[in-house]
């Protein structure tokens, strides 16, 4: 998998002006298959273009003059968290809370301990590239087994590689607000036609080096109908959106969930090894991109759509965790 990056970036780009991504003649544009994932380990793979010892994959699209770019996003500033708030209950979308207890309260001092097992549906966070593998092998080619154990964390690809923080663009794709409705019903697919309607109507367009947040109303839902198991439903992308992501060189990519669509749609179903959260773990492992995972976009959505601006300077900050996987995280939208 080892390949110099952009190889196919013409045919890929050429494929995407039609919306056919399938190898399939008169198949759906949506349909992707096993084989399909397969060839694009290949055709798509960040793997050696930063060098054989890169552990920051996409990251390294955010060029000092991006984050200039971004800065200047900054006119009146309004700050608003895309995170959610810590949760403390235990439920069905929630079966590990964070928590939280006083170790020392008197009228002198106070303190607390915080535990959280973050990973999952519940707790934002934001994924190091060691967090998935495919056939044993993470970004970069890096073995697993050499360099992911239980008894040494994680060696390569640790969240420790994101410890200066992401500062860019980013770029808020608001999908219910697209299609007219205050949430996406859990199941439903985005696809790369959503992607570019969203462009038109916002007047953004997504290039390289941004950061690119997809809103389902995830958190919206809940509000109204309560929690659910998103492991089992989620809206999210539809994996025929992959070679987009690649085209486009997005740098880190955040939804609210764990970006897959849950279920897969009939017309999307990937028969094989890869039908479990394909574009999450396609992006972390082929493309080096690390992911926001459940963030919360309502706050950010009202503030974006007060101003009729989509784009903003972002910017987030892991726990410089050594050897972690990930970071429980709070990025931070400045308009």
């Amino acid at each position: 998998m080892r390949t110099v990056a952009g190889i196919v970036a013409v045919a890929i780009v050429g494929g995407l002006s039609t919306g056919v991504l399938s190898s399939q003649e008169g198949s759906s544009p949506h349909t992707v298959t096993q084989a399909d994932m397969e060839r694009w380990k290949v055709e798509l793979s960040n793997w050696g273009r930063w060098g054989p010892e890169d552990q920051r994959g996409t990251l390294n699209l955010i060029t000092p003059a991006k984050r200039v770019q971004a800065a200047a996003l900054v006119t009146d500033g309004f700050a608003v968290s895309l995170a959610r708030d810590a949760m403390t209950e235990v439920a069905v979308d929630n079966p590990r809370p964070y928590e939280r207890v006083m170790t020392v309260a008197n009228p002198i001092v106070a303190a607390d301990r915080i535990a959280v097992s973050f990973h999952g549906y519940a707790h934002t966070h934001l994924d190091a590239l060691a967090h998935h593998f495919f056939n044993g092998q993470m970004y970069n080619g890096y073995r697993q087994a050499d360099y992911v154990t239980m008894e040494g964390g994680a060696t390569r690809n640790a969240i420790h590689n994101v410890k200066d923080g992401v500062f860019t663009r980013g770029i808020l794709m608001d999908i219910p607000r697209l299609k007219g409705v205050p949430y996406l019903e859990p199941g439903t697919p985005i696809y790369i036609e959503d992607l570019e309607a969203w462009e038109q109507q916002a007047g953004v367009t997504v290039t390289a080096g941004d950061a690119l947040f997809i809103r389902t109303g995830r958190w919206a839902r809940r509000a109204e109908v309560g929690p659910w198991d998103v492991g089992d439903a989620a809206a999210g992308l539809d994996a025929s959106v992959i070679p987009w992501l690649k085209a486009r060189d997005v740098a880190i990519v955040g939804s609210e969930s764990a970006l897959s669509v849950v279920p897969f749609p009939p017309s999307s179903q990937i028969p094989g090894a890869d039908d479990y959260l394909p574009v999450h773990n396609f992006v972390l492992v082929t493309l080096g991109m690390h992911v926001f995972d459940n963030c919360d976009l309502e706050a950010l959505s009202a503030a974006a759509a007060a101003r009729n601006r989509w784009e903003f300077l972002v910017t987030a900050a892991p726990l410089p965790m050594v050897r972690g996987t990930g970071s429980p995280i709070n990025p931070t939208a400045l308009f």
